[in-house]
């Protein structure tokens, strides 16, 4: 729900997230974690405060299906209803997706079942190349098997990584900033100490110890951790260790947009006109291969608001342009497809077995090889989508039609992020190689462009815009 409370003269009050208070520590990895935690909280109750005080019309539980484009302007979009089954068509003179990453396409991932990519794949599927797919960061602390995030905040109190021998490994990996190196370098030690038979009882795991900080530290400081353990691995961690493992965490890449929000379809930035996209599934570029920590409240803040404007002065100087002829067909097709389908494959089997690919073959670690076995994968998996069948055929809430879309959609992004990643022959901030160990700034300092045609991916390249910081070497 959301939060928010009406007071008897019907006013809005503000009721707090959970059942938590924030509490901030003293170091700057803590503070910083949850105040982008806090501060997306407050984005959230101050934009549907505005919304209501504005009398915003919302449509709650409309799921988009199409974005609808005639002579290459965006005009609208196609949308299923929930509750009826009803596919409904929004004419607009401006569309911006804002539907966040699509990290379900991983086995463990900290994102939300709702992460699936929705946004990005209906643009990609409508023409528009997807920017950098290649570049996926993994948290290197999430819980083992479930990769809900344990954050920065353990580390920042003084919680240290140790493998299945009780050894400090990030000593041997990252010696001057230890268990506070960036998120890349500490999920590829864990590989590391895992590849080389030091995981906990040698599974995929280590331990993220907070035990030696003592009680009053962990539930005066680290509140919400405590709470996620406990719930969910039934362990206390002023006592025992964490299991924690990498987990797909961010897309730096996405709908490729210019600093206004605007969708670009190719490699001169030409923008698609009425089309917008903000959030973790567009793709500025402000993160490069690589986001910082709490980073990802510029691409709210900052380019959402520009976006916001952008579009506002758009609906100034143009009318609508007129919808293509039967705008519905698409999505029809689609949705009865799914409802009539005597296929003999399962939306959960085929899930199941992308989500594992992705993880072990386009994760932290990446060799040709395995990425060429998960293009490979991905596309047998592809046909076998043709096939899916539904047991509900209902109209009403049918979650399972739902899936199985969603499911479509993650197939399409996870062969654009494979196919980008196995033609990048370099390691470049989350996208590390095996087998290319290197930067290569003279063949790739560039951006991937991958389009979806008829006979596969194709990938194309743009520059990358230098100003002020020219690319180094991280030596720490």
């Amino acid at each position: 729900g959301l939060p928010f409370d009406r007071t008897p003269d019907g006013k809005i009050a503000q009721r707090p997230f959970g059942g938590h208070t924030h509490h901030f520590g003293q170091g700057p990895v803590r503070r910083s974690c949850y105040a982008a935690d806090r501060t997306g909280h407050m984005i959230l109750q101050t934009m549907y405060q505005q919304c209501i005080h504005h009398n915003v019309r919302f449509f709650d539980e409309y799921h988009v299906l199409d974005l609808l484009v005639q002579d290459g302007v965006a005009c609208g979009v196609t949308a299923y209803q929930v509750l009826t089954g009803e596919i409904h068509t929004f004419r607009a003179k401006t569309i911006l997706f804002a539907t966040g990453g699509m990290g379900r396409m991983f086995k463990i991932t900290s994102n939300a079942h709702a992460l699936s990519g929705d946004g990005p794949a209906i643009a990609l599927r409508r023409g528009v190349p997807m920017e950098d797919m290649e570049f996926f960061q993994f948290h290197p602390t999430g819980i083992y098997k479930m990769g809900i995030l344990i954050t920065e905040a353990v580390r920042g109190e003084g919680g240290i990584l140790l493998n299945k021998h009780g050894e400090r490994f990030m000593e041997r990996y990252s010696p001057t900033l230890l268990d506070l190196a960036p998120r890349d370098i500490v999920s590829r030690a864990i590989y590391l100490e895992v590849q080389d038979g030091k995981g906990i009882d040698g599974r995929d795991y280590v331990h993220l110890g907070a035990s030696h900080l003592g009680r009053e530290v962990v539930e005066s400081k680290l509140p919400d951790i405590a709470d996620f353990c406990q719930t969910y691995l039934g362990i206390d961690p002023a006592v025992e260790p964490m299991p924690v493992q990498p987990t797909a965490h961010y897309a730096m890449g996405g709908i490729p947009t210019d600093i206004e929000g605007r969708v670009v379809i190719d490699e001169l930035n030409t923008p698609m006109p009425g089309f917008y996209s903000a959030g973790e599934c567009a793709c500025v570029s402000v993160h490069g291969a690589n986001r910082l920590g709490t980073n990802s409240l510029v691409d709210i803040l900052v380019f959402g608001r520009r976006a916001g404007r952008a579009m506002a002065r758009y609906i100034r100087e143009n009318d609508f342009v007129p919808l293509p002829p039967e705008p519905e067909c698409e999505a029809c097709d689609e949705v009865e497809h799914l409802l009539s389908s005597s296929g003999d494959e399962s939306v959960a089997d085929i899930r199941e077995e992308l989500q594992a690919t992705m993880m072990d073959n386009v994760g932290v670690f990446r060799i040709e090889g395995q990425m060429q076995a998960a293009v490979d994968k991905v596309h047998q998996l592809q046909v076998r989508y043709r096939r899916v069948a539904i047991q509900d055929r209902g109209k009403t809430f049918n979650t399972e039609l739902l899936e199985a879309i969603e499911l479509g959609y993650l197939l399409d992004l996870a062969e654009v992020t494979a196919e980008s990643a196995l033609a990048r022959t370099e390691s470049r901030g989350a996208h590390s190689r095996e087998d290319y160990p290197e930067r290569d700034d003279e063949n790739w300092l560039k951006h991937t462009l991958a389009y979806r045609t008829e006979s596969g991916v194709e990938l194309k390249y743009k520059p990358v815009t230098i100003t002020s910081f020219e690319p180094k070497p991280r030596t720490y």
